[in-house]
Protein backbone atom coordinates (compact mmCIF):
# COMPACT_ATOMS: atom_id res chain seq x y z
CA UNK A 1 0.00 0.00 0.00
CA UNK A 2 1.88 3.17 -1.26
CA UNK A 3 -0.44 5.72 0.65
CA UNK A 4 -2.22 5.76 4.21
CA UNK A 5 -4.83 8.18 5.42
CA UNK A 6 -2.42 10.85 6.42
CA UNK A 7 -0.86 11.23 2.58
CA UNK A 8 -1.60 14.78 1.13
CA UNK A 9 -3.70 15.30 -1.70
CA UNK A 10 -6.43 13.27 -3.59
CA UNK A 11 -5.06 9.54 -3.17
CA UNK A 12 -5.76 6.00 -4.20
CA UNK A 13 -4.69 2.93 -2.04
CA UNK A 14 -4.84 4.56 1.61
CA UNK A 15 -6.76 1.65 2.68
CA UNK A 16 -5.43 -1.89 1.94
CA UNK A 17 -7.79 -4.59 0.12
CA UNK A 18 -8.82 -6.33 3.33
CA UNK A 19 -9.71 -2.73 5.29
CA UNK A 20 -11.85 -1.93 1.96
CA UNK A 21 -13.35 -5.20 1.99
CA UNK A 22 -14.42 -4.71 5.52
CA UNK A 23 -15.35 -1.25 5.45
CA UNK A 24 -17.46 -2.04 2.33
CA UNK A 25 -19.13 -5.00 3.38
CA UNK A 26 -22.99 -5.66 4.08
CA UNK A 27 -24.73 -2.88 5.99
CA UNK A 28 -27.14 -4.94 7.39
CA UNK A 29 -25.96 -9.00 6.71
CA UNK A 30 -29.50 -11.26 5.84
CA UNK A 31 -30.98 -13.41 8.07
CA UNK A 32 -30.64 -16.53 7.76
CA UNK A 33 -33.72 -19.09 8.21
CA UNK A 34 -33.72 -19.51 11.78
CA UNK A 35 -33.25 -15.25 12.69
CA UNK A 36 -35.92 -14.75 10.25
CA UNK A 37 -38.11 -17.15 12.34
CA UNK A 38 -37.31 -15.06 15.63
CA UNK A 39 -37.58 -12.02 14.06
CA UNK A 40 -41.21 -12.78 12.54
CA UNK A 41 -42.22 -14.60 16.27
CA UNK A 42 -41.90 -10.89 17.34
CA UNK A 43 -44.94 -9.42 15.44
CA UNK A 44 -48.16 -8.90 17.03
CA UNK A 45 -49.89 -9.40 13.37
CA UNK A 46 -52.01 -6.77 14.04
CA UNK A 47 -55.16 -5.43 12.63
CA UNK A 48 -55.23 -2.27 10.88
CA UNK A 49 -51.22 -2.55 11.16
CA UNK A 50 -50.08 1.04 11.31
CA UNK A 51 -47.40 -0.21 9.50
CA UNK A 52 -49.28 -0.62 6.49
CA UNK A 53 -50.35 2.70 6.50
CA UNK A 54 -46.88 4.13 6.75
CA UNK A 55 -45.42 1.91 3.98
CA UNK A 56 -45.79 4.09 0.62
CA UNK A 57 -46.56 0.80 -1.66
CA UNK A 58 -49.03 -0.42 0.68
CA UNK A 59 -47.56 -3.81 1.17
CA UNK A 60 -49.60 -6.02 3.63
CA UNK A 61 -46.74 -6.28 6.17
CA UNK A 62 -48.43 -8.61 9.05
CA UNK A 63 -49.21 -11.02 6.34
CA UNK A 64 -45.98 -11.39 4.66
CA UNK A 65 -44.19 -11.67 8.31
CA UNK A 66 -47.15 -14.16 9.47
CA UNK A 67 -45.82 -16.09 5.54
CA UNK A 68 -42.27 -16.00 6.69
CA UNK A 69 -42.99 -17.29 10.63
CA UNK A 70 -44.88 -20.42 9.05
CA UNK A 71 -42.12 -21.59 7.05
CA UNK A 72 -43.07 -19.91 3.57
CA UNK A 73 -40.89 -17.01 2.53
CA UNK A 74 -41.69 -17.65 -1.10
CA UNK A 75 -45.16 -17.07 -0.24
CA UNK A 76 -44.03 -13.82 1.44
CA UNK A 77 -41.91 -13.05 -1.18
CA UNK A 78 -45.21 -12.72 -3.79
CA UNK A 79 -47.02 -10.70 -1.21
CA UNK A 80 -44.58 -7.95 -0.92
CA UNK A 81 -43.54 -8.28 -4.81
CA UNK A 82 -47.54 -8.03 -5.46
CA UNK A 83 -47.36 -4.17 -4.80
CA UNK A 84 -43.37 -3.19 -5.10
CA UNK A 85 -41.87 -4.67 -7.60
CA UNK A 86 -38.33 -3.58 -5.97
CA UNK A 87 -38.77 -4.90 -2.91
CA UNK A 88 -35.42 -6.19 -2.79
CA UNK A 89 -33.81 -2.88 -3.17
CA UNK A 90 -36.40 -1.19 -1.17
CA UNK A 91 -35.59 -3.62 1.97
CA UNK A 92 -31.98 -2.69 1.64
CA UNK A 93 -32.09 1.23 1.33
CA UNK A 94 -35.95 2.16 2.43
CA UNK A 95 -35.70 4.46 5.88
CA UNK A 96 -37.82 1.71 7.64
CA UNK A 97 -36.85 3.90 10.60
CA UNK A 98 -38.70 6.58 9.67
CA UNK A 99 -41.40 4.77 7.58
CA UNK A 100 -43.15 1.28 8.34
CA UNK A 101 -40.67 0.38 11.78
CA UNK A 102 -41.26 4.18 13.17
CA UNK A 103 -44.95 3.34 14.01
CA UNK A 104 -44.76 -0.38 14.70
CA UNK A 105 -46.72 -1.30 18.18
CA UNK A 106 -43.32 -2.80 19.15
CA UNK A 107 -41.65 0.38 18.85
CA UNK A 108 -44.20 2.39 20.18
CA UNK A 109 -44.10 0.02 23.20
CA UNK A 110 -40.36 -0.95 23.82
CA UNK A 111 -38.46 0.83 21.70
CA UNK A 112 -37.91 -1.99 19.54
CA UNK A 113 -39.69 -2.67 16.46
CA UNK A 114 -39.95 -5.77 14.15
CA UNK A 115 -37.11 -5.43 11.81
CA UNK A 116 -39.89 -5.01 8.70
CA UNK A 117 -36.85 -3.82 6.57
CA UNK A 118 -34.49 -7.18 7.13
CA UNK A 119 -37.36 -9.44 7.04
CA UNK A 120 -38.56 -8.15 3.65
CA UNK A 121 -34.78 -8.33 2.45
CA UNK A 122 -35.35 -12.12 3.88
CA UNK A 123 -38.21 -12.48 1.66
CA UNK A 124 -37.87 -11.46 -1.34
CA UNK A 125 -33.84 -12.89 -1.67
CA UNK A 126 -35.73 -16.06 -1.75
CA UNK A 127 -36.87 -15.61 -5.09
CA UNK A 128 -34.70 -13.20 -6.33
CA UNK A 129 -31.33 -15.54 -5.86
CA UNK A 130 -33.20 -18.53 -7.12
CA UNK A 131 -34.48 -16.82 -10.43
CA UNK A 132 -38.26 -17.54 -9.50
CA UNK A 133 -40.28 -14.78 -11.04
CA UNK A 134 -44.16 -14.99 -9.66
CA UNK A 135 -45.24 -12.95 -12.45
CA UNK A 136 -47.00 -14.09 -15.93
CA UNK A 137 -48.19 -11.79 -18.51
CA UNK A 138 -51.40 -11.28 -19.92
CA UNK A 139 -52.44 -12.24 -23.93
CA UNK A 140 -51.12 -9.17 -25.99
CA UNK A 141 -52.92 -5.69 -26.22
CA UNK A 142 -51.08 -4.83 -29.37
CA UNK A 143 -50.59 -1.49 -27.10
CA UNK A 144 -46.98 -0.15 -27.12
CA UNK A 145 -45.91 2.19 -23.91
CA UNK A 146 -42.52 4.01 -23.83
CA UNK A 147 -41.04 4.68 -20.78
CA UNK A 148 -38.40 7.17 -20.73
CA UNK A 149 -35.82 6.62 -17.64
CA UNK A 150 -35.14 2.58 -16.39
CA UNK A 151 -34.94 3.64 -12.42
CA UNK A 152 -37.71 2.90 -9.73
CA UNK A 153 -40.46 4.77 -11.33
CA UNK A 154 -39.62 3.99 -15.09
CA UNK A 155 -38.84 0.02 -14.43
CA UNK A 156 -41.95 -0.38 -11.56
CA UNK A 157 -44.37 0.72 -14.26
CA UNK A 158 -42.71 -1.19 -17.18
CA UNK A 159 -42.90 -4.16 -15.17
CA UNK A 160 -47.00 -3.47 -14.31
CA UNK A 161 -47.59 -2.36 -17.58
CA UNK A 162 -45.81 -5.83 -19.33
CA UNK A 163 -48.06 -7.88 -16.55
CA UNK A 164 -50.94 -6.20 -18.31
CA UNK A 165 -49.90 -7.43 -21.82
CA UNK A 166 -48.66 -4.17 -23.18
CA UNK A 167 -45.23 -3.98 -25.28
CA UNK A 168 -43.07 -1.95 -23.15
CA UNK A 169 -39.45 0.05 -24.64
CA UNK A 170 -37.68 1.11 -21.90
CA UNK A 171 -35.02 4.17 -22.76
CA UNK A 172 -32.07 5.36 -20.17
CA UNK A 173 -29.50 7.66 -20.61
CA UNK A 174 -26.56 5.89 -18.93
CA UNK A 175 -25.19 2.53 -20.07
CA UNK A 176 -27.00 0.27 -17.75
CA UNK A 177 -30.66 -0.15 -16.20
CA UNK A 178 -31.21 0.76 -13.05
CA UNK A 179 -31.08 4.53 -11.91
CA UNK A 180 -30.69 5.66 -8.35
CA UNK A 181 -30.64 1.90 -7.57
CA UNK A 182 -27.69 1.64 -9.46
CA UNK A 183 -25.84 4.58 -9.73
CA UNK A 184 -26.78 6.71 -6.85
CA UNK A 185 -27.35 4.30 -2.81
CA UNK A 186 -23.83 3.62 -1.11
CA UNK A 187 -22.05 0.62 -2.05
CA UNK A 188 -22.06 -0.95 1.19
CA UNK A 189 -26.43 -0.94 0.66
CA UNK A 190 -26.27 -3.04 -1.93
CA UNK A 191 -23.55 -5.24 -2.26
CA UNK A 192 -22.47 -8.53 -4.72
CA UNK A 193 -24.19 -6.56 -8.00
CA UNK A 194 -27.95 -6.74 -6.31
CA UNK A 195 -28.95 -3.88 -8.33
CA UNK A 196 -27.89 -5.06 -11.62
CA UNK A 197 -29.57 -8.60 -10.84
CA UNK A 198 -32.64 -7.46 -9.85
CA UNK A 199 -33.01 -5.59 -12.87
CA UNK A 200 -32.28 -8.86 -14.84
CA UNK A 201 -34.91 -10.56 -12.71
CA UNK A 202 -37.41 -8.17 -13.31
CA UNK A 203 -37.15 -8.34 -16.96
CA UNK A 204 -37.88 -12.19 -16.67
CA UNK A 205 -41.83 -10.95 -17.06
CA UNK A 206 -40.99 -10.76 -20.69
CA UNK A 207 -42.49 -7.96 -23.06
CA UNK A 208 -40.05 -4.88 -22.14
CA UNK A 209 -36.83 -4.02 -24.11
CA UNK A 210 -34.74 -2.02 -22.73
CA UNK A 211 -32.36 0.26 -25.07
CA UNK A 212 -29.61 2.28 -22.83
CA UNK A 213 -27.43 5.33 -24.33
CA UNK A 214 -30.54 7.39 -25.08
CA UNK A 215 -32.29 10.22 -23.33
CA UNK A 216 -34.57 13.35 -24.11
CA UNK A 217 -32.82 15.97 -26.66
CA UNK A 218 -30.06 13.50 -27.53
CA UNK A 219 -31.86 10.74 -29.64
CA UNK A 220 -34.87 10.83 -28.57
CA UNK A 221 -37.58 13.47 -28.12
CA UNK A 222 -41.01 13.74 -26.79
CA UNK A 223 -43.19 14.72 -29.56
CA UNK A 224 -41.76 11.87 -31.27
CA UNK A 225 -42.12 8.99 -28.82
CA UNK A 226 -45.47 10.18 -28.30
CA UNK A 227 -46.50 9.92 -31.92
CA UNK A 228 -44.78 6.37 -32.07
CA UNK A 229 -46.29 4.87 -28.80
CA UNK A 230 -49.84 4.82 -27.66
CA UNK A 231 -48.84 5.94 -24.17
CA UNK A 232 -45.38 7.26 -22.65
CA UNK A 233 -44.23 7.25 -19.30
CA UNK A 234 -41.27 9.62 -17.77
CA UNK A 235 -39.48 8.71 -14.77
CA UNK A 236 -36.20 10.87 -16.19
CA UNK A 237 -35.22 11.65 -12.51
CA UNK A 238 -33.61 14.40 -11.97
CA UNK A 239 -30.02 15.37 -13.61
CA UNK A 240 -28.98 18.41 -12.90
CA UNK A 241 -26.44 19.41 -9.76
CA UNK A 242 -27.58 22.64 -7.75
CA UNK A 243 -24.67 25.35 -7.84
CA UNK A 244 -22.96 26.27 -4.43
CA UNK A 245 -23.01 30.22 -5.91
CA UNK A 246 -19.72 30.63 -4.17
CA UNK A 247 -15.99 32.14 -5.41
CA UNK A 248 -13.79 29.23 -5.67
CA UNK A 249 -16.04 26.65 -6.70
CA UNK A 250 -14.98 25.83 -10.13
CA UNK A 251 -11.43 24.96 -8.55
CA UNK A 252 -10.08 21.78 -8.85
CA UNK A 253 -11.09 19.03 -5.70
CA UNK A 254 -14.54 20.23 -5.99
CA UNK A 255 -16.91 17.62 -7.31
CA UNK A 256 -20.53 16.85 -7.10
CA UNK A 257 -21.07 13.75 -4.69
CA UNK A 258 -23.93 12.27 -7.05
CA UNK A 259 -21.06 11.53 -9.57
CA UNK A 260 -18.87 10.30 -6.81
CA UNK A 261 -21.03 7.68 -5.39
CA UNK A 262 -22.02 6.74 -8.93
CA UNK A 263 -18.25 6.37 -9.97
CA UNK A 264 -17.82 4.67 -6.64
CA UNK A 265 -20.62 2.02 -7.20
CA UNK A 266 -19.24 0.98 -10.69
CA UNK A 267 -15.27 0.70 -9.53
CA UNK A 268 -13.87 -2.83 -9.97
CA UNK A 269 -11.08 -2.34 -7.64
CA UNK A 270 -11.80 -0.04 -4.98
CA UNK A 271 -8.11 0.29 -3.88
CA UNK A 272 -8.29 2.42 -7.50
CA UNK A 273 -10.75 4.83 -5.98
CA UNK A 274 -8.85 8.35 -5.28
CA UNK A 275 -10.01 10.11 -2.15
CA UNK A 276 -8.91 13.34 -0.29
CA UNK A 277 -7.28 13.05 2.77
CA UNK A 278 -9.28 16.22 4.23
CA UNK A 279 -12.45 15.96 2.54
CA UNK A 280 -15.73 18.47 3.17
CA UNK A 281 -19.15 17.06 2.39
CA UNK A 282 -21.55 20.07 2.12
CA UNK A 283 -25.40 19.28 2.10
CA UNK A 284 -28.02 17.27 4.54
CA UNK A 285 -30.05 14.62 2.82
CA UNK A 286 -29.20 10.85 2.00
CA UNK A 287 -26.74 12.08 -0.89
CA UNK A 288 -24.83 13.88 1.12
CA UNK A 289 -24.36 11.25 4.30
CA UNK A 290 -23.73 8.18 1.35
CA UNK A 291 -20.31 10.55 0.29
CA UNK A 292 -19.61 11.46 3.77
CA UNK A 293 -19.46 7.63 5.15
CA UNK A 294 -17.77 6.31 2.00
CA UNK A 295 -15.29 8.84 2.22
CA UNK A 296 -14.37 7.74 5.47
CA UNK A 297 -14.55 4.09 4.29
CA UNK A 298 -12.28 4.85 1.39
CA UNK A 299 -9.63 6.24 3.77
CA UNK A 300 -10.16 10.17 3.72
CA UNK A 301 -8.83 11.16 7.67
CA UNK A 302 -10.52 13.96 8.18
CA UNK A 303 -14.30 13.85 6.70
CA UNK A 304 -17.14 16.72 7.82
CA UNK A 305 -20.49 17.01 6.50
CA UNK A 306 -21.57 20.98 6.52
CA UNK A 307 -25.31 21.55 6.76
CA UNK A 308 -26.97 25.27 6.93
CA UNK A 309 -29.51 24.19 9.38
CA UNK A 310 -29.97 22.67 12.58
CA UNK A 311 -29.66 18.84 12.82
CA UNK A 312 -32.82 18.33 13.19
CA UNK A 313 -33.74 20.42 10.02
CA UNK A 314 -31.61 17.54 8.05
CA UNK A 315 -33.56 15.21 5.33
CA UNK A 316 -30.95 12.21 6.25
CA UNK A 317 -32.49 10.08 9.06
CA UNK A 318 -31.55 9.95 12.18
CA UNK A 319 -30.31 6.85 11.60
CA UNK A 320 -27.72 7.79 8.93
CA UNK A 321 -26.69 10.71 10.72
CA UNK A 322 -25.52 8.05 13.92
CA UNK A 323 -24.25 5.69 11.07
CA UNK A 324 -22.51 8.82 9.37
CA UNK A 325 -20.57 9.94 13.01
CA UNK A 326 -20.33 6.09 13.84
CA UNK A 327 -17.83 5.97 11.13
CA UNK A 328 -16.47 9.29 12.48
CA UNK A 329 -17.64 11.60 10.31
CA UNK A 330 -17.73 14.93 12.09
CA UNK A 331 -21.49 17.01 11.52
CA UNK A 332 -21.49 20.97 11.38
CA UNK A 333 -24.64 22.13 11.34
CA UNK A 334 -25.94 26.01 10.98
CA UNK A 335 -23.10 26.86 8.38
CA UNK A 336 -23.63 27.86 5.01
CA UNK A 337 -20.34 27.95 2.10
CA UNK A 338 -18.85 31.03 1.59
CA UNK A 339 -15.87 30.79 -0.06
CA UNK A 340 -13.36 28.15 -1.90
CA UNK A 341 -9.90 28.93 -1.23
CA UNK A 342 -6.63 27.77 -2.72
CA UNK A 343 -4.33 28.52 -5.61
CA UNK A 344 -5.92 26.50 -8.66
CA UNK A 345 -6.90 23.53 -6.47
CA UNK A 346 -9.13 23.56 -3.60
CA UNK A 347 -6.97 23.35 0.13
CA UNK A 348 -9.69 25.50 2.74
CA UNK A 349 -13.33 26.26 2.28
CA UNK A 350 -15.20 28.91 4.27
CA UNK A 351 -18.56 28.84 6.22
CA UNK A 352 -20.29 31.62 8.08
CA UNK A 353 -22.92 30.51 11.11
CA UNK A 354 -26.41 31.17 10.58
CA UNK A 355 -29.06 30.90 12.80
CA UNK A 356 -32.16 28.88 12.11
CA UNK A 357 -33.66 31.50 9.85
CA UNK A 358 -30.38 31.43 7.79
CA UNK A 359 -29.12 34.66 8.89
CA UNK A 360 -25.55 34.98 8.70
CA UNK A 361 -24.07 35.60 12.65
CA UNK A 362 -20.60 36.94 11.46
CA UNK A 363 -18.94 34.83 12.65
CA UNK A 364 -17.08 32.38 10.06
CA UNK A 365 -15.03 28.87 9.98
CA UNK A 366 -12.71 27.57 7.88
CA UNK A 367 -12.15 23.93 7.09
CA UNK A 368 -8.81 22.22 5.22
CA UNK A 369 -10.25 20.16 2.07
CA UNK A 370 -8.09 18.64 -0.42
CA UNK A 371 -11.74 17.47 -2.11
CA UNK A 372 -15.28 19.02 -1.62
CA UNK A 373 -18.30 17.16 -2.52
CA UNK A 374 -21.70 19.12 -3.12
CA UNK A 375 -24.76 17.71 -2.20
CA UNK A 376 -26.80 20.72 -2.18
CA UNK A 377 -30.14 18.91 -3.64
CA UNK A 378 -30.64 18.33 -7.95
CA UNK A 379 -32.76 19.53 -11.13
CA UNK A 380 -34.53 18.92 -13.64
CA UNK A 381 -32.68 18.65 -16.57
CA UNK A 382 -34.60 18.70 -20.30
CA UNK A 383 -36.80 20.60 -22.67
CA UNK A 384 -39.92 20.25 -24.01
CA UNK A 385 -41.71 18.97 -21.26
CA UNK A 386 -44.76 18.87 -19.80
CA UNK A 387 -45.97 21.53 -17.61
CA UNK A 388 -43.59 21.83 -14.41
CA UNK A 389 -44.42 23.18 -10.90
CA UNK A 390 -42.09 23.97 -8.31
CA UNK A 391 -38.96 22.67 -10.84
CA UNK A 392 -40.61 18.89 -11.80
CA UNK A 393 -43.55 17.64 -14.03
CA UNK A 394 -46.28 18.66 -12.77
CA UNK A 395 -48.88 15.48 -12.59
CA UNK A 396 -52.38 14.73 -11.04
CA UNK A 397 -52.90 11.89 -8.59
CA UNK A 398 -52.74 9.46 -11.02
CA UNK A 399 -49.58 10.57 -13.07
CA UNK A 400 -50.88 12.61 -15.32
CA UNK A 401 -49.28 15.56 -16.77
CA UNK A 402 -50.40 18.40 -18.80
CA UNK A 403 -49.71 16.50 -22.58
CA UNK A 404 -52.57 14.26 -23.15
CA UNK A 405 -50.47 10.78 -23.11
CA UNK A 406 -47.73 11.30 -21.22
CA UNK A 407 -47.57 10.12 -17.56
CA UNK A 408 -44.25 11.41 -15.15
CA UNK A 409 -43.93 10.03 -11.67
CA UNK A 410 -40.51 9.52 -9.12
CA UNK A 411 -38.25 12.65 -8.55
CA UNK A 412 -39.09 14.10 -11.72
CA UNK A 413 -42.63 14.63 -10.93
CA UNK A 414 -44.21 16.61 -8.23
CA UNK A 415 -45.76 14.48 -5.66
CA UNK A 416 -44.22 12.59 -2.43
CA UNK A 417 -40.77 11.96 -0.61
CA UNK A 418 -37.67 11.61 -2.53
CA UNK A 419 -37.38 8.01 -1.80
CA UNK A 420 -36.87 4.82 -3.91
CA UNK A 421 -40.73 3.10 -2.35
CA UNK A 422 -42.17 6.56 -3.04
CA UNK A 423 -41.11 5.85 -6.51
CA UNK A 424 -41.91 2.70 -7.07
CA UNK A 425 -45.43 3.26 -6.02
CA UNK A 426 -45.99 6.25 -8.44
CA UNK A 427 -44.75 4.24 -11.29
CA UNK A 428 -46.80 1.29 -10.58
CA UNK A 429 -50.14 3.48 -10.03
CA UNK A 430 -49.58 5.57 -13.26
CA UNK A 431 -49.14 2.24 -15.23
CA UNK A 432 -51.97 0.95 -13.85
CA UNK A 433 -53.63 4.18 -15.02
CA UNK A 434 -52.07 4.05 -18.43
CA UNK A 435 -53.61 0.40 -18.81
CA UNK A 436 -57.09 1.96 -17.25
CA UNK A 437 -56.59 4.61 -20.30
CA UNK A 438 -55.53 2.03 -23.58
CA UNK A 439 -58.12 -0.11 -22.24
CA UNK A 440 -61.13 1.89 -22.67
CA UNK A 441 -59.51 3.67 -25.81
Amino acid sequence: MSNTPFSDGIQAGRLDSAELSENFGDLHPRFDDHEALVAADRCYFCHDAPCMTACPTDIDIPLFIRQIATGTPEAAAKTIFDQNILGGMCARVCPTETLCEQVCVRETAEGNPVEIGRLQRYATDKLVDAGLHPFGRADSTGKKVAVVGAGPAGLSAAHRLAMHGHDVTVYDARPKAGGLNEFGIAAYKSVESFAEREVAWLLKIGGITVETGKKLGDGLSLDGLNAEFDAVFLGIGLGGVNALGVDGEDKDGVDDAVDFIAELRQADDLGKMAIGRDVVVIGGGMTAVDAAVQAKLLGALNVSLVYRRGKDRMNASEFEQDLAASKGVRIITNASPRAVIGNGAVREIEFEYTDNDLKPTGQTIRLAADQVFKAIGQTLEGEGLPALEWGKIKVDDNGRTSVDGIWAGGDCATGGDDLTVTAVAEGRDAAEDIHAALSAG
